[in-house]
């Protein structure tokens, strides 16, 4: 069996292709990142729960110290009661690039060549390192400087394509958490919760 790198989150995106890798009939690797995310523990435990059990054990990355003193409310969780946050404040400077780049790293390391991830082409005004456009010119730029390449299945899909193939795929969808603002409980109303409702709608899964 081939081995890839999968990088994990135990969001509805990383977990369904967790899946689809698994039907595939690959060896999968997660790889987590504790970034210093105020969820950290919530997503760990996800990660160990919601990935399907013919995974390898996931392995806990802490990078946070490259983020610490970070004012982001990814970082910094806000008072949802008392506090308006703005999407400008869900966004961590060069993170998904870091990650890329530490994923390559573990995965050469391994022995693997190949780094599955969830991103699908993010509309969110802030998160320009999660588009389909930034992918493609990281695909170029990994090209010149080691064997290992990235693999985003879901790069040019939506939400609800992807909710839908999870569907197909029996994701325990509703374990998956991917929350910016709250790190117990969806708050409903950040960017990626208002994403993941609208996809399951459109899917039939929610009125």
């Amino acid at each position: 069996m081939k081995m890839v790198i999968l990088m994990a989150s135990g969001g509805l995106d990383s977990t369904t292709v967790s899946y689809l890798l698994i039907e595939k009939g690959y060896c999968v690797q997660p790889v987590f990142f504790d970034y210093g995310q105020h969820c950290v523990e919530k997503e760990w435990d996800l990660v160990n729960s919601v990935l399907p059990s013919q995974v390898l054990p996931p392995e806990r990355n802490d990078i946070s110290d490259l983020f610490k003193g970070s004012s982001s409310r990814l970082i910094r969780e806000a008072d949802l009661w008392s506090e308006n946050v703005q999407d400008d404040e869900l966004y961590v400077p060069y993170r998904t690039f870091v990650f890329f780049a530490a994923a390559a790293a573990r995965a050469q390391t391994l022995g693997a060549t190949t780094v599955y991830t969830g991103f699908i082409n993010s509309n969110h005004a802030k998160e320009i390192d999660c588009t389909a456009e930034f992918m493609n010119k990281l695909d170029g730029l990994t090209e010149k400087i080691g064997p290992v390449r990235f693999v985003s299945p879901f790069r040019y899909s939506s939400k609800a394509e992807v909710a839908q193939e999870a569907i197909r795929l029996k994701v325990p969808i509703g374990r998956t958490f991917s929350c910016q603002a709250a790190s117990e409980l969806p708050c409903g109303a950040c960017p990626n919760c208002v994403e993941r409702l609208a996809a399951l709608r459109k899917t039939g899964l929610l009125g």
